[in-house]
């Protein structure tokens, strides 16, 4: 894993727009015309293209400046109002004439219907060129690393492009690509670019069929850039490496694929934070390949923190079930990005001895009154100091391992306090749940919890029941 002891400072150059999206629903075809008519519900919009390598930047923890050109338009001013609300120091050349990209999406039950753009495509004016270049030269002590996103809406020109990492190894800083087009002698001295298997197949036309052919594409695109390593990212198989003449790939460690949009923006992102960080190209591969992991696995384009890829490595080799249990640290980690996510969550305890009816009943009414359902396990000495010496039957990993492959028990933290108060003071749970039997007492974490919810028991269900048939059974 990546070493990070500072705080990186990345600088984007590249095509920026806004990703908007109508919401809605379709329940009739139009009178006028054959076409869906879409009742729409709701409207959003997002920083796209060059602004999801920006937004992944931010979320692992880097400050970014970003440089582009945009138009003296309304567009332009919404881009620039989204970018200050992320925290990224924008310079936006305004180009009179030029229309800022705005890319709108009709969206019904979560299928897209159609797609329609207001943008300019043409490369940018002279003029915005030189101020570019004059903006990078002024800023580029501020910034360890120089991400290049290319879009290839024509904000990075061959002429621009050539200057900037010219300038940029002068002082010895690293220009990374993430690259449009056939051409690449267009970014010739860049450290190395990012393209995909299909681009880069048509740059260097070589058809990448084995070992052999990636090897050759990836020499004839270090060859055609000038480039210190060559790379090839090749979806599910992993990123492939030239070091020495030698091909590495280091594969993809992704436990489920939901959605690969956006997951190119991520790499870029994660390997110019780890290489912005002095970490070495092996290194920030295994970085990138995990980040890429992380983002494919939720819906639409996607950022990643890096609690997501450290929870994300230390998963790989556990079992689905073992995922669910956690440390009081992690779950502090986890809670607040459920909460910058709007979820309800809802928090209980006990010991769970030996499962039953009963406790299932319990944990499944419980998991309705929210989203994310949190249990509280009691540890082996917590239930002895509340049950007696015989107690627990089952041992706490045992407990926690059966309790974590409920469908409605998202997490299981092990507390060893005699009361969850400490557990329940770092979750904040919205909702707090327990057995009916506490009925006029006092709840623990009641005065945390926004609400209390008691839960009615399953009649003549319970542990010390099934203990007692079991005495009678051997007896």
């Amino acid at each position: 894993m990546i070493t990070y002891d500072k705080k990186p400072n990345i600088l984007v150059i590249g095509d920026l727009m806004i990703d908007h999206y109508l919401w809605g629903k379709c329940d009739r075809i139009s009178p006028e015309a054959p076409v869906q008519v879409i009742d729409i519900k709701k409207e959003t919009t997002v920083l796209g293209g060059a602004g999801n390598v920006i937004n992944n930047l931010l979320s692992l923890g880097s400050d970014v400046g970003v440089i582009s050109v945009v138009g003296d338009d309304d567009t332009a001013k919404e881009l620039k109002s989204m970018l200050d609300k992320e925290g990224a120091k924008s310079f936006l050349i305004e180009q009179k004439g030029r229309k800022t990209s705005k890319k709108s999406r009709i969206m019904a039950s979560h299928s897209q219907v159609v797609r329609y753009d207001h943008e300019s495509k043409n490369s940018i004016s002279f003029d915005s060129e030189k101020k570019i270049f004059d903006k990078f030269q002024e800023l580029i002590n501020r910034y360890d690393i120089i991400l290049f996103s290319d879009y290839g809406k024509g904000v990075i020109t061959k002429e621009l492009s050539k200057k900037i990492i010219e300038y940029a190894k002068k002082y010895d800083k690293k220009v990374i690509v993430d690259p449009k087009g056939e051409d690449y002698s267009m970014y010739k001295g860049a450290y190395f670019l990012t393209p995909n298997k299909k681009e880069a197949q048509i740059a260097s036309k070589v058809e990448i069929e084995n070992d052999e052919t990636l090897k050759l594409a990836l020499e004839k695109l270090k060859e055609q850039a000038e480039l210190h390593y060559s790379i090839i990212t090749l979806s599910e198989q992993g990123i492939a490496l030239l070091k020495d003449e030698e091909v590495i790939i280091r594969p993809t460690v992704a436990r489920e694929v939901f959605d690969v949009t956006g997951a190119g923006d991520t790499v870029l992102a994660a390997l110019g934070f780890a290489l912005s960080l002095n970490n070495n190209i092996e290194d920030a591969l295994e970085f990138a390949n995990l980040a890429a992991g992380v983002v494919v696995g939720k819906i639409g384009s996607a950022t990643v923190t890096l609690d997501e890829i450290e929870e994300y490595k230390s998963s790989l080799n556990k079992s689905s079930i073992e995922l669910h249990i956690k440390s009081f640290e992690k779950i502090e980690k986890i809670v607040k990005r459920l909460k910058k996510q709007n979820k309800k969550i809802v928090f209980t305890n006990g010991c769970f001895d030996i499962l039953h009816k009963g406790h299932v009943s319990y944990l499944d009414v419980a998991k309705s009154f929210g989203d994310v359902l949190i249990l509280g396990l009691n540890s082996d000495d917590s239930v002895k100091r509340l049950k007696g010496e015989n107690r627990p039957i089952n041992t706490q990993d045992d407990r926690a391992y059966i309790v974590s492959a409920l469908e409605c028990v998202d997490y299981v933290v092990i507390f060893d306090e005699d009361t969850p108060y400490e557990l329940i003071s770092k979750v904040q749970p919205d909702v707090l749940v327990k057995g009916a039997d506490y009925e006029g007492k006092e709840v623990v974490g009641s005065d945390i919890a926004l609400e209390t919810k008691l839960v009615e028991f399953v009649d003549g269900k319970s542990t010390t029941k099934t203990i007692e048939k079991i005495k009678k059974v051997i007896k």
